[in-house]
Parts: C-alpha cells; sequence; structure tokens
C-alpha cells in the first residue's frame, strides 16, 4: 500500500510540476503577446503624430514665409519707386511710403525669421522620423523576445502555434535601401 501511494504521489507531482510549467510558459508568451502589440501600436502612435504634425509645420512655415515676402516686396517696391521718382514731390510722397511701409515691417515683424522656420520644421522633421525609428526598434525588440521565447525548447512543444504565431518584425520597404534623390529645382 505504501508503495502504491509513493506511486500515486509522484504520478501527481509530475502532473503538477508539468501543469506549473505550461502555466507560466503560457503567461510569459501573454504578456510578450501583449508587448509586442503595444510596441506596435507605438509605432502606429508615432505615424499618427506624423501624419498629424507635419501638415501643421508646413503650413505654419509656409505661412511666415509668404508674409515676411509680402513685406520684403512692398519695402523694395517702395524703395524702387523713390529711384524712379522725378520731381521733389515724387521723392516726398515716395519717401513716405518707404517710411510707412517700414515702419509697418518692423512694428509686425521686427525681424524676418523665415530661415529659423525652416530650420525649426528641419529640426521637428528630424525628431519625428527619429521617434518612428525608435518605435520600430522597440518593436523589433519585443518580436525577438517573444519569437526566442515561443519557440524555445519546451514551448514549442507545449504552446499553441494559433494562439501564439511567430511575428514578424519590422521590414523596409522594398526600395528604401537606397538613398533618396533630392532634387531642390521646382
Amino acid at each position: 500500500m505504501k508503495k502504491s501511494w509513493i506511486i500515486i504521489g509522484s504520478i501527481v507531482g509530475l502532473i503538477l510540476i508539468i501543469f506549473m510549467t505550461y502555466r507560466s510558459n503560457f503567461n510569459q508568451a501573454n504578456e510578450y503577446q501583449k508587448q509586442v502589440d503595444k510596441a506596435w501600436g507605438n509605432v502606429q502612435s508615432s505615424y499618427q503624430r506624423r501624419a498629424d504634425l507635419v501638415p501643421q509645420l508646413v503650413a505654419t512655415v509656409k505661412g511666415a514665409a509668404e508674409n515676411e515676402r509680402g513685406i520684403l516686396t512692398a519695402v523694395t517696391q517702395a524703395r524702387a519707386g523713390i529711384v524712379n521718382a522725378k520731381t521733389p514731390e515724387d521723392m516726398e510722397l515716395m519717401g513716405k511710403k518707404i517710411n510707412t511701409a517700414i515702419n509697418l515691417a518692423f512694428e509686425a515683424y521686427p525681424q524676418i525669421r523665415s530661415t529659423e522656420n525652416f530650420q525649426d520644421l528641419q529640426a521637428q522633421l528630424e525628431g519625428t522620423e527619429n521617434r518612428i525609428n525608435y518605435s520600430r526598434n522597440e518593436y523589433n525588440d519585443a518580436v525577438n523576445l517573444y519569437n526566442a521565447h515561443i519557440t524555445g525548447f519546451i514551448n514549442e512543444m507545449l504552446l499553441n502555434k494559433t494562439r501564439f504565431p511567430v511575428k514578424e518584425s519590422f521590414k523596409a520597404a522594398e526600395g528604401s535601401e537606397n538613398a533618396p534623390k533630392v532634387n531642390f529645382s521646382k
């Protein structure tokens, strides 16, 4: 009778060890799968940030540049008019126009800042692309950890392949290994 209790106890102990191992591996695989999903959500969030931010930044920079161009055009035209003036009255009238244009320019826009706006735009674009790249790398790290776990020796046998499929890392679009061509002419 004692021997049978030892055998039954050993079998129950073995079943309990197998169950606890499976439960632990299942829970860990589930946690890693959630990390992969979260990391992909962060990639999507970075894409959305870029889609929301870039058009607004470009419109702001374009608007500021257009305003400055209008001011510079008005001042330039006013100055050109004084050169073409033939009589002292024309000179005086043009001088008043120039003073008005210059005063308006300096009152509304003390400095021409288009170049700074374009530099800020470039910095924002670079920062946005860096965030996207960081999110993609984090996603790939999460996928690597998850795949290593589910394809381990014990987990390969125990875990359901439908519930825990192997995930694909982020892959660049075809042709993206080539540097883009930049054309500054219109």
